[in-house]
């Protein structure tokens, strides 16, 4: 049995021996730096390295050379439908680019809640982490973003066919800006990206965020779009900003035959039961050079009648994604 003096020898060398492996452990640690450690993890070929994404900074004197104004939003709201459902949180990062599609300057944020007319759902608290106590007394500031759309170039939306109909009850001024969807309208498949889906894009970027909140969804997208801006590969936004420029042809199919349904669902075709004001008919969008190739599939395939004149309705970006 060992004696008390025993027992504190030993207790003497044990601390002795964790101080020694602390200081040992520090001394490593200050010796290798953030980007040194990266290197090591990323060399072994076992781990993927995520940076947390940092908001860029709003600049007073933004660079010159990038005479075009972009603006990115996001909206929060209590339910998918426009009609029926409301805004509770809106966010907003406005931008400079060049004529080329080059990324300028963070020109102005805005992130903003509004108290809805009902309580919020479970569901969407949970989604967004908005709750009642936050958005109480609490509303959007219409005449802050009017301003912030002055002279805007181009309007960004990660889902802009959701998000437009719900800006455009925040402002009207919404409704005569040009639009672009970063979902839709940018091949990310070819781009090597396995889904489409905001965090998707910023886990494969090699960032991670504080996502479903408005304003830091929003500046997330702008690291995204900015993915190979200083590379000789064409950006994300670049690509997008050239499609904006491009008009697009929505084409009803009416009158279609009830058989070719499955036809036309497997082309990409969707469904207008007429209620938002559209003809009652499968319908879909293509690039105004696709037209005629599209023309001709309907009266070949589905119409079987080469004289069959689909509805067409060429559409610039101010025209798409409207309710």
């Amino acid at each position: 049995m060992k004696s008390p003096d025993q027992f504190e020898m030993f207790e003497g060398v044990a601390v002795t021996c964790a101080r020694n492996r602390r200081v040992k452990a520090s001394k490593v640690e200050a010796s290798i730096d953030d980007a040194e450690m990266v290197r090591r993890l990323k060399a072994t070929g076992r781990y993927r390295i995520l940076s947390k994404l940092s908001p860029r900074p709003v600049v007073e004197d933004p660079r010159p050379g990038f005479p075009r104004i972009g603006v990115i939003v996001d909206t929060e709201t209590t339910g998918l439908n426009f009609r029926t459902h409301e805004v509770i949180e809106f966010g907003a990062v406005v931008f400079s680019f060049s004529d080329d599609g080059k990324i300028g300057d963070v020109l102005e944020v805005y992130s903003g809640l509004q108290q809805p007319s009902s309580p919020i759902g479970e569901e969407i608290t949970k989604l967004t982490g908005i709750t009642d106590a936050m958005v109480s007394g609490q509303t959007l500031d219409v005449g802050l973003i009017e301003r912030l759309l002055k002279g805007t170039d181009l309007v960004i939306a990660h889902n802009a066919r959701f998000d437009r109909p719900f800006c455009e009850r925040i402002s009207p001024r919404f409704a005569d800006l040009p639009w672009a969807c970063s979902n839709s309208e940018i091949g990310w498949s070819t781009r090597g990206f396995e889904g489409s889906k905001l965090g998707y894009l910023v886990a494969q970027s090699g960032f991670f965020h504080d996502g479903h909140r408005a304003v830091d969804d929003c500046f997330a997208l702008l690291e995204v779009l900015t993915a190979g801006d200083d590379l000789d590969g064409t950006s994300p936004f670049v690509e997008l900003y050239q499609a904006s420029l491009q008009s697009r042809a929505r084409i009803w199919a009416l009158n279609s035959p009830f058989e070719a349904k499955d036809l036309l669902k497997g082309r990409g075709y969707r469904w207008s039961d007429g209620s938002d004001g559209q003809p009652k008919s499968w319908w879909t969008e293509v690039g105004e050079a696709d037209l005629d190739t599209e023309l001709t599939y309907l009266r070949t395939e589905i119409y079987q009648r080469s004289d069959a004149e689909p509805l067409v309705r060429l559409m610039s970006a101010v025209d798409r994604f409207k309710a």
